[in-house]
């Protein structure tokens, strides 16, 4: 089994009441259960994380690379746009990672067009809404099966 952890950021755990309109009537819940139901299918095993808090995070990417897990889908929130300490921490430990962001940043407000953690990671996906998180799934399947 491939092990994979699950990173969500900040106002992540407010999914469902926050601006349905932008990020979708899922909860964080129901997006974890979807991965859930389809990671078997993938060989993989699941953990999840949700932090509003960068310390947090951090700490989570780092021991991930410490208990041995293969790879990282991450939605850092609001720090994708500014946060250096969690791009380093995806650097340092070298784990094929995925960031994924549940609207199109590209076509939002132009600040959030720029992520600054996306150069440490195999690639991004957005605009998919909860199907973000799945296209990850099958993208880190595919890097880590070769």
């Amino acid at each position: 089994m491939l092990k994979v952890r699950v990173i969500n950021g900040p106002n992540l755990n407010l999914l469902g009441v926050r601006e349905p309109g932008i990020y979708g009537d899922n909860t964080l819940e129901g997006i974890q259960n979807m991965l859930r139901e389809a990671a078997p299918g993938y060989g993989m095993e699941l953990d999840f994380f949700q932090s509003n808090h960068e310390g947090a995070i951090i700490d989570s990417i780092h021991e991930a690379f410490q208990q041995g897990f293969q790879g990282i889908i991450i939605n850092p929130g609001a720090f994708t746009h500014y946060s250096y300490a969690i791009r380093d921490a995806v650097s340092a430990v070298k784990l094929p990672t995925i960031e994924v962001h549940l609207s199109n940043i590209h076509a939002r407000e132009e600040f959030r067009a720029k992520s600054v953690i996306a150069p440490s990671c195999i690639g991004q996906i957005s605009g998919l809404g909860a199907d973000s998180y799945l296209a990850a799934l099958y993208a880190l399947h595919r890097k880590l099966s070769k």
